[in-house]
């Protein structure tokens, strides 16, 4: 399983013809990512058969929502629900860096049959065996976790990822993701460590590394071909 950003339905289009399994639409990448239009999402959807996840994100402060943030995830989540879109990336954090549980049980309470990555926020817990177990009993709903091991990025990280990855084929809870920092000239060796089943890709397999160019052909097709 092969996991690219996209921010647009062009984008979304080439990866998909270039062979990718799935994406995470958003928007703002440079802020990290936040939620995208509900215009963007539309058409996105509408263009692609691949499954798409959709950040609901709605400002780039942190992970620690006030109540008035969590009614706008809420309602941007009911807007793209109504459209039929039960996809989503979310993350949410207490402010003493644990999984806010209760915000994640009143949103699967409303909205019982999501498909969720719980994003980086992750990487910003207190402590990563701890938040996962905490998840568990919601791998219902959340069916996959993105992180880089609590570190910069998955070559600093690969040690905590492959104990995360153990974690999960032990507890059977849910997937991990790992990302941040991946491209076409270290997932073979980090694949080796890791032993995840899907990755998430951004900027390592664009053009020059960037969001500014387009998807690199090239670079997909080794990463398919390392991960097959």
């Amino acid at each position: 399983m092969i996991e690219c950003i996209v921010q647009n339905a062009p984008d979304a289009r080439d990866a998909e013809r270039l062979g990718v399994t799935r994406l995470e639409l958003l928007s703002a990448i440079e802020l990290g990512g936040l939620t995208p239009s509900y215009g963007t999402v539309h058409h996105v959807i509408n263009s692609v058969q691949i499954p798409v996840q959709v950040m609901i994100r709605p400002h780039p402060y942190g992970f620690m929502y006030r109540a008035e943030d969590k009614m706008t995830m809420k309602k941007d989540i009911s807007l793209f629900y109504e459209m039929g879109h039960k996809r989503f990336v979310i993350g949410a954090l207490t402010e003493n860096k644990t999984i806010d549980i209760d915000f994640l049980a009143d949103l699967f309470r409303d909205f019982p049959d999501l498909d969720v990555t719980f994003h980086r926020a992750f990487d910003e817990v207190r402590d990563q065996v701890e938040a996962y177990q905490a998840l568990i009993p919601y791998r219902e709903n959340i069916k996959r976790i993105l992180t880089s091991g609590g570190a910069a990025n998955c070559d600093q990280g690969k040690d905590a990822l492959h104990t995360l990855v153990q974690m999960q084929y032990r507890l059977q809870g849910p997937s991990i993701l790992p990302g941040s920092g991946l491209h076409v000239d270290n997932i073979k060796k980090l694949h080796t460590v890791i032993q995840a089943e899907e990755y998430h890709f951004g900027s390592g397999v664009r053009f020059n590394q960037t969001f500014d160019e387009g998807m690199d052909r090239d670079k997909i097709e080794v990463i398919r071909r390392i991960l097959d």
